[in-house]
């Protein structure tokens, strides 16, 4: 399997080198060649598998010639050690909980992946990797936890000041070791800026090797279409249309949703729940891609204005609106809406959700309206505890602080202050 840029003007790339190298040469993101449907069995029985079984025939075309499958099968046992349930909620609505991994949120799975490819690759090797990432919330913390002591990897986290809740601030800033957090004055769309131009930066590129870890990353991206399966294997007995609302903010988790439909998930339709950086929802209507400055909210893990994987759904669909139209309904909604969405769920089902999943529960509930043989699912990507004061206070209720959080929140926070590009590279070629 080869990887191709989408920008189409940089030679092919095994799997290793997609991830090591992270973006392509000419700025494009790295997509595979192709996408082969897994036989019309393996969903017939489905339920039949093991977690472990789905995920590894699912990502195995992808990365056989980087990696033999018997340090496949022992990457995804470490990767998948926790739980994804899928918990019903009202008629026709469930809600799929990634969040029961080490830094409660569901980039764990895609961050953990990516470390145990890093340190597969870097094994027996003398070079050393610099992970460069940005994060609008939760993937800072998921990347520090996955890659933390991983020889031969350091990573450099870039966030935007004072635009992270305290524990995601946490989870990214305490943990030392290989792991270093720029904090920049700025909005997360001037990290991810900040880091594609590094990548084609030629001072860097001969003075070290550079790789990100954000959802741009294959390794990062691709296996998140494991719990779109493992969902897809809980409710095939609905034997009914079956539909996912992602919050989504770089568009990463359900575009890899999207993959897993194109391998032959029987899904009838996605939508793409959004805080008010509406980019995508205006798109949809219109058809016109117009990137804005993004906008602070509650729901800060999707405050993206320019959302980096929304090409490859692009990609996926030939740039074919109308194929893609029949996939994909995107809708935008305010912090007063999202709350009000919290406050709903938690009065009909006495179930805690926090912004980013009562996003997604918005637009699985304006996609249902006139659609009543369909079961939804929207994804619960984080833990409410990590937007702790948002939570307690719209729902006016005390949280339990869960033990890996009450860790962190005892830790020294460490970062480094900058404002322009050129403080990060000089940082760079002389940490």
């Amino acid at each position: 399997m080869k990887f191709y840029s989408l920008n189409k003007e940089a030679a092919d790339v095994s799997f290793k080198d997609a991830v090591i190298k992270g973006i392509a040469p000419d700025r494009g993101l790295y997509f595979p060649r192709e996408i082969k449907p897994l036989p019309p069995a393996f969903f017939e029985n489905i339920e039949n598998l093991a977690d472990h079984d789905i995920a590894f025939k699912a990502i195995e075309q992808f990365v056989r010639e980087s990696i033999p499958e018997n340090k496949l099968k022992e990457i995804l046992n470490s990767v998948l050690d926790f739980p994804f349930p899928v918990i019903e909620l009202e008629k026709n609505v469930a809600t799929l909980e990634l969040f029961h991994g080490p830094t409660l949120a569901f980039k764990d799975v895609g961050a953990r992946f990516m470390a145990h490819c890093l340190g597969y690759f870097s094994e027996n090797q003398n070079s050393e990797v610099t992970v460069l990432v940005a994060t609008s919330g939760d993937t800072g913390g998921a990347v520090a936890n996955g890659f933390l002591g991983v020889k031969g990897v350091k990573v450099v986290i870039l966030y935007p000041s004072g635009k992270v809740s305290d524990i995601q601030e946490r989870q990214l800033t305490t943990l030392g070791q290989n792991i270093t957090a720029l904090e920049v004055n700025g909005n997360f769309d001037d990290c991810q800026n900040m880091v594609k131009t590094a990548f084609l930066d030629s001072d860097l590129k001969s003075e070290m090797q550079l790789t990100s870890a954000n959802s741009i990353n294959v390794a990062r991206w691709l296996p998140q279409m494991f719990y779109f399966l493992f969902a897809y294997k809980k409710l095939k007995n609905k034997e009914q249309p079956i539909v996912f609302s992602v919050p989504s903010g770089n568009f990463g988790n359900i575009c890899a949703g999207m993959v897993a439909q194109k391998l032959g998930m029987p899904v009838a339709h996605f939508i793409a729940a959004t805080n008010v950086n509406d980019t995508v929802p205006l798109y949809m209507r219109t058809q016109e891609y117009s990137p804005k400055t993004s906008k602070a909210t509650i729901s800060n893990a999707m405050d993206v204005g320019d959302p980096s994987n929304f090409i490859r759904i692009r990609n996926l669909y030939k740039n074919n609106f109308t194929e893609l139209k029949n996939i994909l309904s995107s809708y935008s909604f305010t912090d007063e809406e999202t709350k009000r969405a919290m406050h709903s769920i938690y009065d009909s089902s006495s179930y805690i959700a926090d912004p980013h999943g009562a996003v997604g529960y918005l637009g699985l509930k304006k996609y249902l309206k006139d659609k009543s043989d369909t079961f939804g699912i929207f994804l619960e990507t984080a833990h409410p505890v990590k937007f702790l004061d948002v939570v307690e206070e719209t729902l006016k209720l005390k949280l339990p602080i869960p033990s890996q959080i009450q860790k962190v929140l005892e830790k020294k926070k460490i970062s480094i202050k900058i404002d322009t590009y050129e403080e990060l590279k000089n940082y760079l070629l002389n940490k």
